[in-house]
């Protein structure tokens, strides 16, 4: 995932992106917590992915809704 393509969707959608990685990364806590991660670099992509997306929307905030 690029930022160039989160500046092309809309707000409301990266909140629901943005909620859909949370769960991902609350998946995999869980799954790590029993045991059962099969791919360590996924944490550090995902957290990647949130910090992203949080970035693009308050970018998008700070000029005033979508440019």
């Amino acid at each position: 995932m690029k930022a160039k393509d989160l500046r092309a969707k809309a707000p409301k959608d990266l909140g629901e992106e943005l909620l859909k990685l949370r769960r991902e990364q609350f998946n995999l806590r869980m799954a790590r917590a029993t045991g059962q991660a099969a791919k360590p670099d996924q944490f550090a992509k995902v957290r990647k992915n949130i910090a992203r997306v949080k970035t693009v929307l308050a970018q998008s905030k700070a000029s005033g809704g979508k440019a």
